[in-house]
This record gives C-alpha cells, sequence and structure tokens, in this order.
C-alpha cells in the first residue's frame, strides 16, 4: 500500500518534505525539488502525470450517485482518488470490492486517524494508497503503521486473487437431513423451460452452493412446471448469471440467473417472478471432503423438490441419506454484496 502527499488542496509554501510515494499537487502548481513522482488534480475530475497523460480520476463518493460514478471508472482507469463524506467504510468497501482484480488501482483521501486503518484494511484487503495531509503528524504516523501491517500480512491470496475459486461442480457427502422448521418458501420461475438435469446453484453459504433441480418430472400428482425451481428459504444465495450471488429474496423479475446442468455446462436465465409461501423446511448438511468446506441448504419438504446426485440422477429431497453423494460448487472467495472479495469468511 502507498503513501500519497496531498498537496493539492495547500500551498506549496505549507509543503515539507515526507515519506510519500506519490505526491499530488493542483494542476499549474510548481513542483518542489524534493518531489519525484508528482501527479496533478484538474478541476475537471482528471489526474495526470508528468506529462499531462491522464492515468486516473478523482470522485467524491459522499452520496450514492458519486458511488456510482466511481464504480464506473473501475477498469478504466489506473488510479481512482475517493473522498468520502458522513459514510466513510461502506462506500469505500463496495468500491474495493468492485475495483478487486480490474487493474484499477484506489487512494483514498484520509482526514483523520481512524480513517487511515479503515481504508487500510476495507474488506481485509483494503485500498491501494492513502491520500494523506501534509500537515498532521498523528495521521501519517497510523498510515506508516497501516502501511507496515498491511506488508507483514499480505497473504498468497492476495497475490493470487480468484486463481483458487473453484467454478467446477464437485462431490459433496451429505451429512445430515434435519427438520427445519417452518419458513418462507421462493420458486424461482423462469421465462425459459429448464431440461432434465438442469437447475439453479442455490446454498446458505456462498461458498457451498447445491445444484437444485428444476420442477421438470412429472408424477401421478402433479404436472411438470419445467420453468420453476423450488429453491429454497428467502436468506439463500443462488448464483447469477455474472457469476455473483444474491439472496433470494432480492431477486427480481428481469434478474438474469446461472443455470447449471448435471455435468457442469452453465447457461443463463431470465427471471420472470417469485412465489413466496410459508412451507416446512429441511436442511441438508453436506461436506466436500477435499476441502473442507461443510454446507447447507434449507428446501422445501417436499417430494417435488429434488437435489442432483454425483452420478447426474434427481433425488427427492424427501428420499436423501446420509452419506449420499451430491453435486455442488464450493469456492473459498468471501462475497461483498453478491462479489468475490479477497477477504476471509466463515459461514455456519
Amino acid at each position: 500500500m502507498e503513501l500519497w502527499l496531498d498537496a493539492a488542496s495547500f500551498p506549496n509554501s505549507e509543503i515539507m518534505p515526507c515519506p510519500a510515494e506519490r505526491v499530488l499537487l493542483a494542476r499549474g502548481d510548481s513542483i518542489p525539488s524534493w518531489v519525484d513522482n508528482p501527479l496533478f488534480a484538474c478541476d475537471d475530475g482528471r489526474i495526470l502525470d508528468i506529462q499531462d497523460a491522464p492515468i486516473g480520476a478523482h470522485v467524491d463518493i459522499g452520496d450514492s450517485e458519486g458511488q456510482d460514478a466511481a464504480k464506473s471508472l473501475v477498469g478504466m482507469v489506473k488510479w481512482l482518488v475517493l473522498t468520502t463524506g458522513d459514510w466513510q467504510m461502506i462506500p469505500l468497501e463496495n468500491l474495493v470490492a468492485t475495483a478487486q482484480g480490474s487493474g484499477t488501482m484506489l487512494v483514498a483521501r484520509i482526514n483523520s486517524k481512524n480513517t487511515a486503518r479503515g481504508a487500510g484494511f476495507a474488506l481485509q484487503t483494503g485500498v491501494d494508497a492513502l491520500l494523506l495531509p501534509p500537515d498532521n503528524e498523528e495521521i501519517w504516523a497510523e498510515a506508516q503503521d497501516v502501511a507496515a501491517e498491511r506488508l507483514a500480512l499480505r497473504s498468497n491470496a492476495e497475490e493470487s486473487a480468484f486463481e483458487d475459486e473453484n467454478s467446477e461442480l464437485v462431490s459433496v457427502e451429505v451429512l445430515s437431513i434435519e427438520d427445519g422448521g417452518v419458513g418462507d418458501r421462493i420458486c424461482v420461475d423462469l421465462t425459459s423451460s429448464l431440461k432434465l438435469g438442469e437447475g439453479l446453484l442455490i446454498g446458505s453459504s456462498a461458498s457451498a452452493l447445491t445444484l437444485v433441480h428444476g420442477e421438470t418430472m412429472a408424477s401421478e400428482f402433479v404436472p411438470s412446471r419445467p420453468f420453476r425451481v423450488n429453491a429454497g428459504a428467502v436468506h439463500a444465495y443462488v448464483q447469477m448469471g455474472n457469476g455473483s450471488t444474491k439472496y433470494l429474496c432480492e431477486l427480481v423479475a428481469g434478474d438474469e440467473v446461472t443455470v447449471c446442468d448435471c455435468n457442469g455446462n452453465i447457461s443463463t436465465a431470465i427471471v420472470g417472478r417469485l412465489k413466496i409461501e410459508s412451507r416446512p423446511f429441511l436442511i441438508v448438511r453436506f461436506r466436500h471432503s477435499e476441502s473442507g468446506i461443510i454446507g447447507q441448504t434449507f428446501l422445501q419438504q417436499a417430494e417435488t423438490v429434488r437435489l442432483i446426485s454425483s452420478n447426474g440422477g434427481a433425488r427427492s429431497v424427501t428420499e436423501l441419506t446420509k452419506g449420499e453423494m451430491l453435486l455442488a460448487m464450493v469456492g473459498t472467495s468471501a462475497r461483498h454484496i453478491g462479489k468475490n472479495v479477497l477477504s476471509k469468511v466463515e459461514e455456519r
């Protein structure tokens, strides 16, 4: 993590030499003799290097419009200098989650000692640089401590980004099937029909999603509903078409979700509506032996609700037994508002 000196808002006469990797000046300011890496802030928000080439932008994320503007620049600029308002941590966390893996680096303008630590460790990974005032030794001391801690705590996960995120179906072992009480169940109705062996990826943990089969199988008691997946409880995650997750209760008509089949083939479908009703649940607990990841999912206690076994067959949740093998998608990344982030999280 870099430390930058914020000289753009101060007269040059007040700027003293300091251990900063970069110095941000106002465009038109003279460059102090001790400055090796000057950058220049323009009135229109651009950040220029010494050759007047644009390398970034400054965005005030004090409101949702500013946050959205900053998100729209992720992946388009090298540096994003961020000024927060009354809300500091949540907007910074949202931008950290959005920028990870994009090539855009974040700089947080710091105006208090506490903000330095919060920004430096937002979502555990933190921003890429802190922009510090020239006249506050306490903030500089805290920022230097944070930078040293960041360096000491750098992990292999941070260097390898999302390379260990598993996007393939694996076999998981059923640990137990238990009474889950009564709660709000969501059926996800799609605008297209599913085939045998297809379903949605659902689970109580974003790192452990089971493949819940669509209602494509008819019986003597009920007709098939090939557009429907009886997905489970309102709190459960569902994988979206872009690889992020949402809670089932957050889905709306028009959302695009991931459809997966028993061979791991991925496609997408559009949500047409949700059907929410109070129903009895079963809790299916399972474990992936290789990673040790344990997950669970709440599913309606009904013969028409099926999970897909490791051999590709559809098993009714009411027939499942301990020791059976199911198909699931497991991973190690944490999530922040549905996006993969490099921080660690434990969900039980």
